[in-house]
């Protein structure tokens, strides 16, 4: 394993880390950098096997073990943001070290993603059809992710391509790592663990999410009560993308109101 997972830091400021979700890498938030970055410090990750940290490798490609390595990346206090399974990155994080984390920001993320009894969320046929994709075509499969996490946006082209010209900046993952890290997005469960976040928590939604529906909000919402929640109205899985300027403005305004100030 190499010593350290590869970082990247822009600004001053207090430490905000950007965590991507799974099948992109940390290109995704560029468009959202520029604007923060004059307030504060912002650090990109990408996740092992992914991007920067293509031939970073992990004994054991979990939850614990990818939140362990980034923490020890950042090395100080910090702000966690995660996007999907970012979300959960960051989650694990802010609960195994806490005294490390300032805040902590999920968007369109869920404690845990696939469909359960009372618990609503991707259904696990959905899962079975991106692992059999993922063997027979990697690029293919990530292009369908894509048009999926940007269905029911007022402006669907548009964002897809953004988000892929993006990403395709870089070498992409090996199927091997597409699949585990897809099998952490089907297999984490961190709905009993959420209560124990006690820093300050904002959780942010699309209401047109396919992947994270509506109606598991409320659920969250009494897991956690001391959170605060905003949903973009007219966005689906990538509201930093979609609805840009409106995701700006809700974080710095959190950001100010309950880390800054707080």
């Amino acid at each position: 394993m190499a010593e350290s997972l590869q970082i990247a830091s822009q600004g001053q400021g207090i430490p905000l880390v950007f965590i991507h979700g799974w099948g992109l890498n940390s290109a995704v938030w560029q468009p959202c950098l520029a604007e923060l970055k004059a307030d504060f410090e912002v650090i990109t990750v990408d996740l092992p096997g992914f991007a920067t940290n293509y031939s970073y490798q992990v004994t054991d490609y979990s939850l614990r073990e990818i939140a362990d390595a980034i923490q020890q990346a950042v090395g100080k206090p910090a702000v966690y943001i995660g996007w999907s399974l970012g979300g959960l990155v960051a989650s694990q994080i802010t609960l195994t070290h806490p005294e490390q984390v300032l805040g902590l920001v999920t968007l369109a993320s869920s404690p845990q993603f696939v469909e359960r009894e009372a618990w609503p969320g991707i259904k696990e046929s959905v899962l079975t059809m991106f692992h059999q994709q993922l063997a027979q075509d990697t690029t293919k499969t990530i292009s369908n992710f894509l048009k999926i996490q940007a269905m029911g946006s007022p402006h669907l082209r548009q964002d897809i391509k953004k988000i892929r010209d993006l990403v395709m900046q870089y070498e992409q993952p090996s199927r091997q790592i597409l699949d585990d890290s897809l099998q952490l997005l089907e297999t984490s469960n961190l709905v009993d663990k959420l209560c124990h976040v006690n820093q300050p928590f904002l959780r942010l939604y699309g209401k047109r999410d396919g992947l994270v529906p509506k109606h598991v909000i409320p659920l969250i919402n009494s897991l956690v009560p001391h959170s605060q929640c905003h949903i973009f109205e007219q966005a689906s899985h990538a509201p930093f993308i979609s609805h840009q300027t409106e995701f700006l403005a809700t974080l710095k305004t959190w950001l100010i109101e309950h880390i800054v100030t707080g």
